[in-house]
């Protein structure tokens, strides 16, 4: 799993870096919706970065809880989860559907949350070096290269008649010499 080469300092770093970012991008979109006069876009996007990150924080304390029990881990923490984000979808519809700006913007919150911390993740894994082994190249597109290369290809179906083909190494051609 990609996860698994994170440690655990990054794994707190990746978690701080995402919240006082989304913390920052609220601010800054709360101040620029009350200048735009959209108040509730604005209130509606600080409720939906609250949300992500009360969901996140819940999400670690969880996996944490799970891990230090013995025994079987999946069915409670599937259904801590189901539960959780039951509970997130159904407050977000909800106030979309008492305000539409209100509900666009806890939506917009959830989403700005959920993208900075993917960003967070993906910054962290390239930054650490672990990205080269993670994407399959010695940098980010080392593997894109490798799967485009055309060397070691045999020439087959070559439409022209082998008289029409110009010989550019007669003594090494593999193809042999009429």
């Amino acid at each position: 799993m990609l996860f698994s080469q994170v440690s655990l300092p990054d794994i707190a770093k990746i978690s701080r870096r995402a919240v006082f970012s989304s913390l920052a991008v609220g601010v800054v979109g709360l101040v620029v919706c009350v200048v735009l006069n959209s108040y509730l876009v604005g209130l509606g996007l600080c409720i939906g970065i609250g949300l992500g990150i009360g969901n996140f924080r819940m999400v670690q304390a969880s996996v944490a809880k799970a891990g230090n029990r013995p025994g079987p881990k999946r069915g409670p923490l599937a259904f801590n989860t189901v539960t959780r984000l039951g509970i997130i979808t159904v407050v977000a519809l909800g106030l979309l559907f008492v305000s539409f700006d209100l509900g666009f913007g806890v939506m917009a919150g959830l989403a700005t949350f959920q993208f900075l911390l993917l960003f967070s993740v993906v910054r962290s894994i390239i930054k650490s070096g672990v990205g080269a082994g993670a994407f399959g190249g010695g940098s980010l597109f080392g593997g894109i290269g490798g799967m485009l290369s055309v060397d070691g290809l045999e020439d087959v179906g070559d439409p022209s008649p082998p008289g029409d083909r110009p010989i550019l190494d007669a003594p090494d051609d593999p193809r042999g010499s009429a």
